[in-house]
């Protein structure tokens, strides 16, 4: 059994995502991010850097994992799925999954940051952080232009970069101009695994009636519509 530490975020939803896709049984540990649970002395002890998501594999002798693109590839290799198998097509899944991790997701991360939260407008910080994100969604069309997929089959390459630009409208950054991701983020938004893992925690956690759970539910379908 996996423990999953997560909250509803780009990398929050990588881990959920690959876990739902996996079909892997997990306990759900919501680690309200807004509150500042993350930097308890009781999360902090699972992952030192105080960041979600986390897991522990209970059938692993409790080893734990931190860092979303880490928890990716641990999954990956414990189930031997989502993963290529022979040398060249690992290596090109891990080269994109860092893509994401030293790219897109820290570029519009500040783009988000500086377009939706900085208490202060600077202009250019806001175009500085939209411009790279931008570019790098060209770098993803093309690569999409005459394949399905990243890599090979479905990956956890592909889960990692959509769960960045699956949101690219919280980023203040329009897609129009790049078909090809266009189709790509709409072929994976319809997966049953991606459905329920973007749900993680709010879903699962709040029933229908709990205002908390409206409340997540709708920034969270915000961050995807506006």
């Amino acid at each position: 059994m996996i423990d999953l530490y997560t909250w509803a975020t780009p990398n929050g939803w990588k881990a959920s995502v690959t876990l739902e896709e996996l079909e892997l049984p997990y306990n759900l540990n919501p680690i309200d991010i807004t509150s500042g649970a993350q930097k308890s002395p009781e999360y902090v002890a699972i992952n030192p850097n105080g960041r979600i998501p986390a897991i522990v594999d209970r059938d692993n002798d409790d080893f734990v994992i931190f860092e979303s693109g880490a928890i990716m590839l641990y999954l990956a290799e414990k189930t031997g799925r989502l993963l290529p198998t022979d040398v060249k097509g690992r290596s090109e899944a891990i080269q994109w999954l860092m893509f994401q991790m030293g790219g897109l997701g820290p570029m519009q991360g500040q783009a988000h940051v500086f377009h939706r939260y900085f208490p202060e407008k600077i202009p250019a910080a806001i175009e500085r952080y939209q411009n790279e994100t931008r570019r790098l969604y060209g770098v993803l069309d093309q690569r999409l232009a005459d394949r399905e997929f990243l890599v090979q089959d479905y990956s956890i390459a592909d889960i990692a970069n959509w769960s960045w630009a699956r949101i690219h409208n919280w980023a203040g950054v329009s897609i129009e101009e790049f078909p090809h991701l266009q189709r790509w983020i709409n072929q994976i938004e319809a997966r049953p695994g991606t459905v329920r893992g973007v749900a993680v925690p709010q879903v699962t956690n709040y029933n229908d009636t709990d205002e908390k759970a409206e409340e997540i539910i709708s920034a969270t379908q915000n961050m995807v519509t506006k």
